[in-house]
């Protein structure tokens, strides 16, 4: 059976360099022999998690059945003022749904984490965050996570990468997503 990962992020631009930078890490995924599965930008746009409503919009509820169901998570945000974006923290919120669930949170799944922004000191303060969060969702965050100045590095619409290190990273980044979701 093939492994299912979900990747989660981008900004609410459409095709952003965030965005750009998950489909580069799916891509390895892919080509690892993984089903990937994309919510990004538009679709992460929803109300502010609240643990009273129990009514979810549409895209929460897809967001949670996809998490629920994968094996594998990539996370790709945006770096805003030194941290990930409100909108993909809002998005992993949403993993609380999951607390009564035998697999709660991301508990035991694999997680790929890449921050990008434009200068070294978001980037990396963003892949940190990303890692945090990771962990505090009992996820297990992989060994490469990427760190992607987007001041060095411009990334292609299908996830074309215009520095050579950057790609293999992110590549690794989906291939270690499915090598540890199928050792669980």
């Amino acid at each position: 059976m093939a492994v299912t990962v979900v990747g989660i992020g981008g900004s609410v631009r459409a095709d952003s360099q965030s965005e750009r930078a998950l489909h580069a890490v799916l891509a390895g995924a892919r080509d690892s022999g993984a089903k990937v599965r994309v919510i990004a930008g538009s679709g992460l746009v929803m109300p502010f998690y609240d643990p009273a409503v129990t009514e979810r919009v549409s895209n929460a509820r897809e967001l949670v059945e996809a998490l629920r169901e994968a094996d594998g998570v990539v996370l790709a945000s945006p770096g805003y003022h030194g941290t990930i974006s409100g909108l993909v923290k809002n998005a992993l919120d949403y993993a609380e749904d999951l607390r009564e669930d035998s697999r709660p949170y991301l508990h035991g799944r694999a997680v790929g984490c890449v921050g990008i922004a434009y200068g070294w000191q978001a980037t990396v303060t963003t892949l940190q965050a990303l890692r945090s969060v990771t962990h505090a969702l009992r996820g297990w965050p992989t060994p490469l996570g990427a760190a992607v100045n987007s001041a060095d590095t411009r990334l292609g619409p299908g996830g074309e990468c215009s520095d050579e290190k950057v790609a293999a990273t992110l590549h690794t980044i989906g291939s270690q997503v499915v090598e540890f979701a199928s050792e669980r």
